[in-house]
């Protein structure tokens, strides 16, 4: 008899453990009114869910110990815990926020809980355990499809990156919903402000086309990076690190916290630096960010300044395949052979490089239901990469032959520098609102960018006649670039969400000026674009996701498209054009 019953136990126990319970529940603000679209997470796993829209989420889970944690736009973020052994249902009362939250700043840009696409979001705890110096790129290297490379092999200075193997060029990049690829060459060189991650609140990348946001269109990928949020206590933070290739890196962190309860300041200095594991790919890189705000129930204005300046000797030379085996550390970069046939290498063969970044944001909230997001932003930055070049003609660097002794030179050793000297400013905007089943963004965007291209020889064997930095080329960019769209989702029912996103873009775009190979760059193009993206969102549980989406992207082509084309052969074509689409069906645990 105790045999049986010893069974029964047991088999009682089993069936206790594998069971299933029903959570239900509903979150509401401080009146009871139910908050439709707040985010339900099981803290420390991917189990989350939408509310429908009178409030309510329901969980199927065995027994044990939970901690749900509740958030809405405008609300201070809850967490519940509860033990389950049986159904149960429970309410979660969430309290206004006393200031309008920082989330608002980026909401528009943003891929949300039921956005018919792909995206991984990066929490700050999770930059701020990976961050070491490298750069943002290495960072990311854990998000599916993203693979990085860097230059000087150890994620320090200049780095590189795919997503779904789509190359950094046609991967859209924006900071705080303002662009940040370089509005020419479309690329994103995260080098240009060393540590940003050690500002850097969250990220999201959303792979494929991605939702309309400001810049280029995305093709492979689209990532959002939002900067610090406020911090209510004042604090003060020193943090160093040091790994392989005397990779060092500092940062000095200080924040006044939340004064009279609406001012608040926050700033970071920091130094990296590195020998790289590829030959002389040293770094040195120095960045900064400030940020102040004003803060209201209903109303943010905050003021972000941060500014990079990078040196790095150049390493991005490929290594021929034959020297793997005998010399993997080999770089090429300023190498040249003196007079007494001895190798050397050019000291200076540097990538010289400060950029600065200001952005000005304002958002208000009318009602409960709408608000406005602006940002004025304004970018400089200026540069050159030196190089050492061996046996040059004069007359490519418009310089005239020199005559010694009776015989004429036309050729010489010499050093030049290719400066970068660009503006880049505009205006950016959304108006949001969300009530019930409905959620609805219309935002757009007017952005300039005006830069200098210019060459200088800052040093000849046989400078002729030349001036100091004697320049030989200048080109010039003008684009102006222009944007409107809108999202609008609907929540059909509980499980079912509708999604469309509409984007018009025109862009004037004018070289001027010459090449530094003395071709003359005078053209002017114009583009008009049409970005449609359609979805649904079917999630049948909790931990179960079927999506559909339609995306189509345009973009035009880069500056090097039109400068390095031979003006008797092929042009460029006239924009390019990606298509995605696809069912995806997920489940996470």
């Amino acid at each position: 008899m105790k045999k049986v019953l010893l069974t029964l136990t047991l088999q009682l126990a089993v069936i206790v453990a594998f069971a299933q319970f029903s959570l239900k529940g509903k979150v509401t603000g401080q009146g009871g009114e139910p908050l439709t679209g707040a985010s339900v997470v099981i803290k420390n796993t991917y189990n989350g869910i939408s509310t429908a829209t009178d409030g309510s989420f329901s969980f199927k889970l065995k027994a044990g110990q939970y901690t749900l944690v509740a958030s809405f736009i405008g609300y201070e973020k809850k967490e519940v815990h509860v033990e389950l052994n049986s159904d149960k249902e429970i309410t979660i009362q969430m309290k206004p926020s006393s200031i309008l939250t920082e989330e608002v700043l980026i909401s528009a840009t943003r891929a949300k809980d039921k956005t018919p696409m792909a995206f991984t979001n990066v929490t700050h705890s999770e930059i701020e355990s990976r961050n070491l110096g490298q750069d943002i790129p290495y960072l990311l290297t854990l998000t599916p499809s993203f693979v990085a490379t860097s230059d000087a092999g150890a994620g320090i200075g200049y780095t590189n990156f795919r997503i779904r193997g789509t190359d950094l060029n046609r991967i859209n990049v924006t900071v705080n919903g303002i662009p940040y690829n370089d509005a020419e060459s479309h690329g994103t060189w995260f080098v240009d402000v060393p540590d940003l991650a050690g500002s850097t609140e969250n990220i999201q990348v959303q792979r494929g086309v991605g939702t309309s946001t400001n810049g280029a269109a995305a093709f492979g990928a689209t990532i959002n990076l939002q900067t610090a949020n406020l911090k209510k206590e004042a604090h003060a933070e020193y943090r160093t690190a040091y790994g392989s290739f005397n990779t060092l890196k500092n940062s000095v962190s200080v924040g006044s916290g939340l004064i009279d309860g609406k001012f608040t300041v926050d700033a970071r200095l920091s130094k990296v630096t590195s020998d790289g594991y590829i030959d002389r790919a040293s770094s040195d890189l120095k960045s900064f960010f400030i940020s102040a705000g004003y803060l209201r129930e209903n109303t943010i204005l905050k003021l972000n300044v941060f500014s990079g300046f990078e040196e790095t000797y150049q390493a991005w030379y490929g290594l021929p395949s034959d020297m793997l085996e005998t010399d993997r550390k080999y770089n090429s970069a300023g190498e040249y052979t003196d007079e007494n046939g001895q190798t050397r290498y050019y000291e200076n063969q540097v990538d010289h490089y400060q950029q600065d970044h200001y952005q000005l944001h304002f958002s208000h909230k009318f009602t409960p239901n709408l608000y406005l997001n602006t940002a004025v932003h304004y970018t400089y930055g200026r540069g050159y990469y030196e190089s050492y070049k061996g046996n040059r003609k004069l007359k490519d660097y418009l310089l005239p032959a020199v005559a010694i002794g009776g015989e004429t030179i036309e050729r010489t050793d010499l050093v030049q520098r290719k400066w970068l000297d660009n503006n880049f400013y505009g205006l950016i905007f959304s108006l949001n609102y969300k009530k019930a089943k409905s959620d609805l963004s219309f935002g757009g965007g007017w952005n300039t960018y005006d830069g200098d291209h210019f060459g200088q020889v800052i040093w000849a064997r046989y400078a002729s006649n030349s001036n100091p930095n004697h320049e030989w080329y200048r080109g010039t960019g003008l684009k102006r670039d222009y944007n409107l769209f809108t999202k609008y989702s609907y929540q059909l029912t509980g499980q079912l969400n509708l999604y469309a996103d509409l984007q018009v873009r025109h862009i004037d775009y004018e070289i001027g000026g010459i090449d530094d190979d003395l071709r003359d760059l005078t053209q002017s193009h114009k583009f008009n674009f049409f970005n449609p993206k359609l979805g649904m969102f079917f999630q049948p549980a909790p931990n179960q996701d079927i999506y559909f989406s339609y995306a189509r992207a345009n973009r035009e082509p880069n500056r090097a498209n039109y400068t390095d084309a031979n003006p008797e052969g092929p042009q460029p074509v006239k924009h390019l054009m990606t298509l995605n689409w696809g069912i995806v069906l997920s489940r996470q645990t």
